[in-house]
């Protein structure tokens, strides 16, 4: 059927906010329909699906054209985007990784659209340029999204990703030459490298049908060995599951290049491993964890002993020691016990066992000794987050990057023999932390879980009720916000704005406990929290809610959407990006199945299905209600949450909402879900996104 699609002139806009008055697009409503356990749903949208159609491509551009009016329109626009400018250019330091005895490390000048790689003999030195990404695009779409070096240093195996997709391409580059081999890997996704004598491994599925690479239900993952000078067809492949569509298999190796470490999971958390020792011929797969309910990571070895990190009978995870030759589970040795504080990541070097703790959201240090005995604390600059630790087992000097909300990425150098840091850079930002108060405080949910925030603003500000005020959360799989520098942020804090991160049940702050209890039949728990966090912002005078906006991204835009429908009243902005909004078919498209293990599905039991139906975003929008003013924001090669989600749901809510707020949907191009977005994109969004945000919130510069 073709669908009708008219765009409307647009009324002249009135200097008041609450006054505009906008004429959005008739969007063709069609009617499909389904029934889920005896009750029928309609799903009038759904030919914006077919990110392939022209009638979806004309609605795109029909929406964006009233986009761009509407934000062109609005005040400062021009100076928000010049702050934005001005704060992002300066120059960012990665941290050192040695290999092959060079160093290695990311730079950016300052406004350049992708990090560019540099190697050298000597940090004192100046390095020589090893890969620059911003050559491989003219304007920087295309991003670096990995790499690996041979353990003799002389190729490089990088993969790139375009416009912000998930699918990857790897290409080799010989160092000694700097020329470009003829190896070339295509429909790679969701992998890693890992380089093996003359070769690499790496996971991949089959070539997708043309026309549905972006939106096609990714199944079947393989993992391959690929020997340099050979084609693609020729790779060997190593693992697959031809019974098992979901089932996902990656592969790395340890340092020393002993062992094969093939994972194999089929959600987005949790994993079974097992093990290959690759330095006797013929040996078969020893498997260490074959459940996929937990978290199960082998960091590194020290001869027969793999060091494996796991939240198995220990939801703030503990290391434990297995020893190839004996690995079954009664033979295990607790390294590092399970602690009150959630252990993130370790790292051997030095000849220390690094352990990096998350307690309340925020890095402690400690090292330990091979045989787990605590040696002492690694003091840092503050509360913050603290990258790993990058160093050889062997060798005493390790690199590690240190944030905050008012402290730009710094690196230091820690010497194992001396116990002593140093700092090895600190950037140069047109930017006083002094002038600003970062701090941490807790309110009670809805059933009395203490919940914390943490809370930006530049000093001296009153707690009136007045300040313009954005709360940013996520809540979901497992993933943990942190203090870290953001310079788009900080336009926002600069200008008089607080800005307040709340650390949400179904994140990993707490462990694997507090993760449980935002997911599924928990999932109300997440919104409750982020509901209780505005509520106590008003309660303790930080603002109100007419200068109250929220913001989320991904399942952060699932956390915007679904409060802002059941909180209308609560907010005078709503900020969802690239969000996951039809709750009942969000695991038909590419990598959602992967999700249901936070989010269960509609096909799972009635009683899943009415859960997820009652706060599904696109599902939940009434008629007749007086919404904030919205601004959806998404991409065309979004293939994590394919825009679909955000099309279906500005479309409901364009067509439903008689408030006099806008609206709108920001669609970009030549991007994807956020990763590997270039700076000069960066910049048009936030300059969009918050000059909406300042207008609608009273803000002036």
């Amino acid at each position: 059927m073709k669908h009708s699609i008219y765009l409307l002139a647009l009324v002249i806009m009135s200097s008041c906010a609450q006054k505009q008055s906008i004429d959005y697009p008739v969007t063709q409503k069609e009617e499909v329909k389904d029934t889920y356990f005896g009750t029928e749903v309609a799903d009038p949208y759904r030919w914006l699906e077919d990110d392939n159609s022209a009638e979806t491509a004309a609605w795109v551009e029909a929406q964006n054209e009233v986009t761009f009016n509407y934000l062109e329109s609005l005040p400062y626009r021009a100076e928000i985007k010049q702050q934005l400018t001005d704060l992002m250019d300066y120059p960012k330091h990665g941290t050192p990784f040695k290999e092959a005895g060079k160093y290695y490390f990311f730079k950016n000048d300052g406004l350049q659209n992708q990090s560019v790689l540099y190697a050298t003999d000597d940090l004192s030195k100046e390095p020589t340029l090893v890969l620059d990404p911003n050559t491989l695009s003219e304007d920087g779409t295309v991003a670096l999204s990995g790499l690996e070096l041979s353990k003799d240093g002389k190729y490089l195996v990088y993969m790139v990703a375009k416009s912000g997709s998930d699918w990857n391409e790897i290409f080799v580059k010989d160092l000694e030459t700097g020329e470009l081999l003829d190896d070339h890997i295509q429909w790679v996704k969701f992998s890693g490298l890992a380089w093996y004598n003359n070769g690499f491994y790496y996971s991949a599925y089959d070539k997708p049908v043309a026309g549905t690479e972006l939106s096609e239900s990714n199944q079947f993952q393989k993992i391959y060995y690929h020997k340099l000078g050979t084609a693609q067809q020729e790779d060997q492949l190593v693992m697959e599951d031809s019974e098992k569509p979901k089932r996902m298999f990656g592969a790395g190796i340890t340092d020393d290049k002993r062992f094969l470490l093939v994972s194999m999971s089929e959600a987005s958390h949790g994993n079974a491993l097992s093990v290959k020792d690759l330095s006797k011929k013929g040996s078969a797969y020893i498997p260490l964890m074959e459940k996929l309910d937990y978290e199960f990571h082998v960091q590194d070895n020290i001869g027969d002993d793999l060091y494996v990190l796991t939240n198995y009978n220990a939801p703030k995870y503990r290391l434990l020691k297995i020893n190839i030759n004996q690995p079954e589970e009664a033979n295990w040795v607790e390294t590092i016990p399970e602690q009150d504080e959630v252990l993130q990541s370790v790292s051997f070097v030095g000849g220390k066992i690094v352990a990096e703790f998350m307690k309340d959201a925020h890095s402690v240090v400690h090292v330990y000794q091979y045989d787990g005995a605590l040696d002492y604390e690694i003091e840092l600059p503050g509360i913050g987050s603290v990258g790993s630790f990058s160093g050889k087992k062997d060798e005493p000097v390790a690199f590690y990057s240190y944030t905050s909300f008012n402290t730009p990425g710094e690196i230091y150098q820690y010497n194992f023999d001396t116990k002593e840091t140093s700092l090895f850079y600190r950037p140069e930002i047109k930017f006083n932390p002094d002038d600003y108060v970062v701090k941490q405080e807790f309110f009670k949910s809805k059933d009395g879980t203490p919940v914390p925030l943490f809370i930006v603003h530049r000093k001296g500000i009153e707690l009136d009720g007045n300040n313009p005020t954005l709360l940013y959360g996520y809540g979901g799989f497992n993933i943990s916000l942190t203090p870290g520098f953001s310079p788009t942020r900080m336009v926002f804090v600069e200008n008089g704005g607080v800005f307040v991160m709340a650390n949400l049940r179904g994140g990993g702050e707490y462990g694997e406990e507090w993760h449980q209890a935002g997911t599924k039949l928990n999932k109300q728990n997440v919104f409750d929290d982020f509901i209780g966090a505005a509520e106590y912002l008003i309660e303790e005078k930080y603002t109100s809610s007419n200068k109250l906006g929220i913001m989320g991204g991904s399942n952060g835009g699932l956390l915007v959407g679904a409060v802002t429908n059941q909180r209308p009243d609560l907010f005078q902005v709503a900020l969802p990006a690239v969000g996951v909004m039809d709750m009942l078919r969000f695991h038909k498209f590419t990598i959602g199945w992967a999700w249901a293990g936070d989010y269960g599905t509609s096909e799972d039991s009635k009683e899943m299905f009415e859960y997820l139906y009652g706060y599904s975003p696109y599902h939940t929008i009434k008629s007749g209600v007086d919404y904030p003013a919205v601004l959806v924001t998404t991409a065309d090669h979004d293939d994590r949450v394919v825009p679909a989600h955000s099309f279906k749901y500005i479309a409901r809510l364009q067509e439903l909402h008689t408030g006099s707020m806008p609206t709108l949907i920001r669609i970009d191009v030549k991007a994807g879900h956020g990763a590997g977005k270039p700076t000069a994109k960066v910049i048009e969004e936030y300059a969009d996104v918050w000059s909406f945000l300042f207008y609608h919130l009273g803000m002036k510069i």
